[in-house]
């Protein structure tokens, strides 16, 4: 298991704007266009420094060592999610927030 940051780290939080009626437009290709979003993301978090901690639906919870790596990561994933080819010519579009604070270690 990779080591997590500490100290003063940078997290980013993502989810897909619209993805409800998304679904409702693409039905079963929807499933398509969440891997396609999963894998254009996890490619600009890994090329950044950025360690998931989680995702559920289609957010995603990343840390990353530094701010700049956040926000070069955040970038890299937009441009990647605007050249992606989505399926039933879809436009795919994620809202991506960052902090950046101090962590205290566990209890």
């Amino acid at each position: 298991m990779r080591e997590l940051p500490s100290g003063t780290v940078s997290m980013l939080f993502s989810d897909i704007e619209g993805s409800t009626l998304m679904l409702s437009r693409l039905g079963s290709r929807y499933t398509d266009a969440l891997d396609g979003h999963r894998d254009v993301l996890r490619s600009a978090w890994a090329a950044h420094g950025g360690t998931e901690m989680g995702t559920e639906g289609d957010s995603f919870f990343v840390v990353f060592p530094t701010a700049g790596g956040a926000v070069q990561a955040a970038v890299e994933a937009q441009r990647g999610l605007e050249t992606h080819a989505w399926p039933g010519d879809e436009r795919v579009r994620v809202r991506m927030g960052i902090h950046t604070g101090v962590t205290t270690g566990a209890p």
